[in-house]
């Protein structure tokens, strides 16, 4: 076949899993050229040391018009103006691909607005691969945005005033036309592909769309067991926000008996207002944490056969390769039972499934790192069960069929009238 590839990822999991795949079909003869906008990583594991790469500019101008709405609702005036300039950076891409005669769409993710707008601007099959929905408008963190500004007592909903209602429906009409693009993007394409089944779920919940579970795979080739001794430190994945849940794991930590080990984690990107709060929290908790940032593959791949057990607190993770990354080094997990994780993790035999609660994931890392033989004994374990079962040929494997299944069917009207979409 000959597959278009769009992407504005940056690094990260879903960076990997794409290259993974980029380079899997092109090792089984397939065409492939890619495109991706000038906010994606290109230098994080570039694409095209496999195919050639397009980057498409997606210069942001203040193009607002009406004085008016601008005057007094600059935040939605520049939401529309961004998402427009997004548009036309998709818009730029679609007429490049169609002119290369392609069978099909490989999308992929797009920064800040996750289902691509490229998928309403081709005629040709589609398949997108997403990672997750747009979770900031469908997840309470702690509140749903749209819920936000309501009022807390019913007697205040009589009364009336105009400038918080103004600021009030720019923000609702920002929420509202970023999630209505999402949609019809969503529905413009021939096949969504998603990486668990809780990801299918949550695609269903936010775009009332059947997605198809793809897993993904480790490269074993890489992510493997070196037989490395033991260190009695705690390793976490992942980029350092509040939404991998690192206030757990230094709280747990903080529980372990002395002498404590130290924490440290990798990330390759980190919100830094979030990074001194958690580093305050483990000064005054006890806990030695050590950041590491954007290291190598191979002190990555070090560091996890070093390590005693991976810590893995995400909240509401819809796969998550650091498990995965973690069993192939022969390391056990210890993990909050939510989100993907459950599909990957068996509890008991390659790691441990708690809830999220500290003193839950302090007893269990403290089991393994109390019996050192239950550790090893579990990240054998978890290293056959990724060779067997996650190995990245498979995971190819399963998209390649994908691929050629929507390739080989006949066209859908994908087109939806007024009526529908009201």
């Amino acid at each position: 076949m000959k597959i278009a590839v769009w992407h504005n990822l940056p690094s990260g999991g879903g960076k990997r899993a794409l290259y993974y795949h980029v380079r899997g079909l092109v090792g089984r003869g397939h065409q492939l050229a890619c495109w991706s906008l000038d906010t994606a990583d290109q230098a994080y594991l570039p694409l095209t040391e496999f195919a050639p790469e397009r980057i498409v500019s997606s210069e942001f101008k203040d193009r607002s018009r009406k004085r008016f709405v601008a005057r007094w609702t600059p935040g939605y005036s520049e939401t529309v103006d961004r998402l427009r300039a997004f548009d036309d950076a998709c818009k730029r891409c679609a007429k490049e691909i169609e002119a290369g005669d392609f069978d099909l769409l490989f999308a992929n993710s797009a920064l800040s607005y996750y289902v691509p707008y490229i998928t309403r601007h081709l005629r040709m099959k589609k398949v997108l691969y997403l990672q997750e929905p747009c979770r900031f408008m469908y997840e309470a963190w702690p509140i749903l945005p749209w819920v936000f500004g309501a009022p807390e007592d019913l007697e205040q909903a009589y009364l009336f005033k105009p400038r918080q209602f103004i600021a009030d429906y720019a923000n609702l009409q920002t929420l509202r036309l970023q999630a209505k693009q999402e949609w019809l993007n969503a529905q413009a394409c021939d096949q969504i592909l998603v990486n668990s089944y809780f990801s299918r779920e949550s695609v269903l919940r936010a775009y009332g769309v059947d997605a198809k579970v793809c897993y993904l795979g480790v490269d074993t080739t890489l992510f493997r067991n070196l037989g490395l001794e033991r260190e009695r430190f705690i390793v976490g994945l992942g980029s350092f926000d509040s939404i991998k849940g690192i206030d757990l794991a230094v709280k747990a930590v903080s529980l372990l008996p002395e002498p404590r080990p130290p924490l440290v984690w990798i990330a390759n990107s980190a919100n830094e207002a979030y990074k001194s709060t958690i580093s305050e929290l483990a000064r005054s908790s006890g806990v030695e944490l050590r950041i590491k940032m954007a290291i190598s593959d191979s002190e990555l791949i070090a560091t996890l056969n070093k390590a005693a057990l991976l810590l893995y607190t995400s909240r509401l993770e819809p796969f998550g390769f650091a498990p995965l990354e973690a069993n192939a080094c022969g390391l056990p997990v210890v993990g909050v039972a939510e989100g993907g994780i459950r599909e990957t993790v068996q509890d008991g035999v390659n790691g441990f499934l708690v809830d999220p609660e500290v003193e839950n994931i302090a007893c269990a890392a403290n089991r393994l790192l109390q019996n050192p033989a239950l550790a090893r004994q579990m990240g054998e374990q978890a290293a056959v069960n990724v060779q067997r079962n996650w190995n990245v040929e498979r995971s190819v494997d399963r998209l390649e069929t994908i691929l050629l299944q929507v390739h080989s069917t006949k066209p859908d009207q994908r087109g939806l009238s007024k009526k529908q979409i009201q």
